[in-house]
């Protein structure tokens, strides 16, 4: 029998990862030379490296980690379904309990008529399920040349073909000749990088009516649908201001295209609503599901549908043709309906809107007043600062774009932080569970951390204008 220790010497673990191991978003060469972090084990909101030290886990893993680590009863669920029933598919019109259960209990906390859930195993297949799904609904409606998908540039919806082609990363893009066909992006409603001398609200009113804009070169007739994330993560936790939704919105109905929700990162309590849409004030057809559905503890993913989308598909006479093996796995879906229960029982979302979120906005703020430091959001629990060598025009830095940023990530690695960097952005995403005592925790270190960058940043020249 193979037995997997987590006691080897760190630098054998290392050479082990390096010789077999392909890591994801890395160049793994120069991994290979530096050597992973090798992670152990997992507690509340602190994770525990091979060398013992213990790390305060600022990002919930990748946003995922809600309820935080260790939970046994997650495990215990984990353990009886696979006991019970470790695997069947749904395929060849069969079901099982896990996936009705779970599906139900989605749909109850979905705003609106969003009342029917296909079943994925990450976000990024959901986002390749729903480009599939809006181009059979209009398809079916008798409009199979409606099949254009407008996202936004430096948005994030997987990193599959399909939920790469969704997003806006260049540098995505510049790999395996991506965007893949009729996928069209529009700017992003970043207005502390890209507002210029515009109010925010100006600048949001002006970033969403380039949607219709865009719909009217490319004609309303070949739209069918916008995506975006209520609050972009990936692409540095920029929240959009107060008019872009809304106008959003009203474009979506006036043209009549179908709307899309990721909430892959502000699904299940992230925002401190069950759904950023409902944050936000968005009203979507479809919403992308993953990481929070199940804090993490199993992969599981899907596409939350409104009744008219679902009725038009079901009722077409044919077959959906698309599906996943794992779409719906028993041991993922009650993993999941377990972990929505939780966070009912222990009332996180109340904790995360009258605890932890006031007091990490009164600390997180109080980074603004940082040398390095230009603007602190929150949104929930999901925050970014903009660093910048001058506050007052909010300049980018004359270096490379994330050159400052990868400074500072690596000195909040140094000091047991994870806090991850987006350009020149840090940003947080820590469990919905984190207490006040541990905020207090996460802000000295990433205070020390910006202390460090600052200095070392100041010591090589770079604190410098673009």
């Amino acid at each position: 029998m193979t037995t997997i220790t987590n006691h080897m010497p760190t630098k054998e673990l290392q050479a082990l990862d390096a010789a077999h191991h392909m890591h994801p978003f890395t160049e793994d060469a120069a991994l290979a030379k530096k050597g992973a972090r090798i992670i152990t084990r997992g507690k509340g909101v602190f994770l525990t490296d091979s060398e013992g030290n213990e790390i305060l886990d600022g990002m919930a893993g990748l946003w995922c980690v809600n309820l935080g680590y260790g939970r046994k009863e997650l495990a215990e669920v984990a353990a009886r379904q696979m006991e019970e029933l470790c695997y069947y598919n749904t395929f060849f019109q069969t079901s099982h309990v896990p996936a009705i259960a779970l599906a139900a209990k989605i749909a109850e906390l979905a705003p609106g008529d969003l009342n029917h859930v296909f079943y994925a195993g990450s976000g990024s297949e959901a986002n390749d399920t729903n480009i599939r799904l809006v181009r059979r609904y209009w398809d079916v409606k008798g409009k199979p040349e409606k099949n254009i998908i407008i996202s936004r540039k430096n948005a994030y919806h997987g990193s599959t073909m399909g939920g790469a082609s969704l997003g806006g990363m260049s540098g995505m893009h510049a790999q395996g000749g991506l965007p893949i066909p009729n996928i069209a992006h529009i700017n992003q409603p970043h207005w502390y990088a890209e507002g210029g001398d515009m109010t925010p609200e100006e600048f949001g009113l002006a970033r969403a009516r380039e949607l219709e804009a865009k719909i009217e070169e490319l004609g309303a007739d070949r739209v069918a649908a916008f995506i975006g994330e209520p609050i972009q993560g990936a692409g540095g936790v920029i929240v959009p201001p107060s008019t872009y939704w809304p106008e959003i919105q009203r474009i979506c109905d006036k043209y009549g295209i179908l709307l899309i929700a990721d909430e892959v990162i502000t699904g299940f309590g992230r925002t401190g609503n069950w759904f950023g849409s409902q944050t936000m004030g968005i009203k979507p057809h479809i919403m992308t599901i993953a990481k929070g559905l199940s804090s993490g503890y199993a992969p599981i993913g899907g596409s939350i549908i409104c009744d008219e989308v679902y009725n038009t598909v079901a009722g077409s006479g044919d077959d959906f043709n698309h599906g996943y093996t794992y779409s719906g796995h028993p041991v993922a879906s009650a993993v999941a309906l377990r972990n929505l229960e939780m966070l009912e029982e222990e009332n996180v979302l109340d904790h995360v809107r009258n605890v932890a979120h006031p007091y990490l906005m009164e600390r997180w703020q109080g980074l603004t007043d940082h040398p390095l430091v230009g603007e602190a959001k929150l949104v929930g629990l999901m925050g970014s600062i903009a660093l910048t060598p001058n506050k007052e025009t909010r300049a980018k830095f004359a270096s490379d774009a994330g050159t400052v940023g990868y400074m500072t990530r690596e000195r909040c690695f140094a000091n047991n932080l994870v806090m991850r960097h987006v350009g020149d952005r840090m940003i947080i995403s820590p469990p919905l569970v984190i207490k006040p005592s541990e905020i207090d925790i996460l802000i000295e270190r990433a205070t020390r951390s910006l202390d460090e960058a600052y200095a070392k940043i100041k010591a090589e020249g770079l604190l410098k204008a673009a």
